[in-house]
């Protein structure tokens, strides 16, 4: 069994904006070794909510790529964990539509859970969603 845990944050400078995600990907049984994957990309222009889905849907890409066969993710996003967990109904017809690839990706695995954070647990992938709105910026 392989579980990966994933840190995953979106972010965007004004709502919407100019838009980025990070996420960072560890043993989970074994998080002292070190990141297995770091992504950190700029995605245009979207919504605070649209780019942490699209960070999470990064994220369980590259865990599936990596093999894992479960994933806990956590995320300082508490709409998105709760709307993941199915404890929030999905209202926003675009984020109904990441929620449908979140959903089709998670089916990959045999166990996912969902962690809600405070930024300041998810310090990392926060660094790599602005990393990546700097970068674009420049």
């Amino acid at each position: 069994m392989k579980k990966l845990r994933i840190y995953t944050d979106g972010g965007a400078r004004g709502n919407p904006g100019p838009a980025g995600i990070g996420a960072v990907i560890y043993d989970a049984q074994d998080q002292q070794a070190g990141a297995l994957a770091r992504i950190s990309e700029f995605i245009g222009n979207a919504t605070n909510n649209q780019a942490e889905y699209r960070a999470l849907i990064a994220g369980l890409e590259k865990a599936a790529e990596l093999g894992a066969d479960q994933v806990e993710v956590i995320s300082d996003s508490e709409l998105l964990v709760k709307q993941c967990r199915g404890e929030y109904k999905i209202k926003n017809p675009d984020l109904a539509q990441l929620f449908m690839k979140v959903w089709n990706l998670i089916q990959k695995f045999k166990k996912v859970t969902f962690h809600h954070s405070l930024r300041s647990g998810n310090a990392e992938a926060d660094a790599l969603v602005n990393l990546a709105i700097d970068k674009n910026n420049r």
